[in-house]
């Protein structure tokens, strides 16, 4: 568990639980724009759990949740011989709106790609503002010749490499490759 302090406030980096969910989504609506499920890195996440052990929260020291990010299985195209490319999708990376400026995104970072390199992962990938991620090592260098299923900036799309030359050789279309989120079976009435 990572953590920081600022202005005598400490926040902690935790697995996000089952119980956080709600709060975290309170999170979300409130930190990102509107039209945030309409992104085109939605789509890779839609209907799919996060990568196992890659789903954290922010706590301040009332143990309030205000801070969330998550990491997506992912197939960033296929290499030169023909197999995918297993790799992350991050996103999204929230921070509370009364949090903001506290160093709670950048712990949230440096502890979801610390953990995704701890757990054997080669690389992670995103859509986001260069300048702030660049911070990271995220750049658009490695993804030139990857696609994603809609429209994206392309100096927005970034990698990071966690493996030095992961994604070398790396085409074609990111797709989702996470664990389906099982929908409840619905009863069925014989008469």
């Amino acid at each position: 568990m990572n953590s920081l302090v600022h202005d005598g406030d400490a926040v902690t980096i935790a697995l996000e639980s089952a119980a956080d969910v709600a709060t975290r989504d309170a999170v979300l609506a409130r930190a990102m724009s509107p039209n945030w499920k309409k992104k085109t890195s939605q789509k890779l996440r839609a209907g799919r759990k996060p990568a196992e052990g890659l789903a954290f929260v922010a706590r301040d020291n009332a143990a309030n949740v205000i801070g969330t990010v998550r990491l997506w299985n992912v197939s960033a195209g296929i290499d030169a011989d023909g197999h995918s490319v297993s790799a992350l999708m991050l996103g999204p990376l929230a921070v509370d709106p009364d949090a903001k400026g506290t160093g709670t995104g950048s712990l949230l970072m440096r502890h979801a790609l610390s953990e995704a390199a701890r757990l054997g992962h080669g690389a992670v990938l995103l859509v986001g503002d260069a300048p702030y991620y660049a911070r990271f090592g995220f750049s658009a260098e490695k993804t030139g010749t990857l696609a994603l299923p809609g429209p994206v900036e392309r100096d927005r799309f970034l990698a990071i490499e966690l493996v030095e030359g992961f994604l070398d050789g790396a085409a074609g279309m990111v797709v989702a490759s996470g664990e389906k989120v099982s929908k409840p079976s619905k009863l069925r009435l014989v008469a």
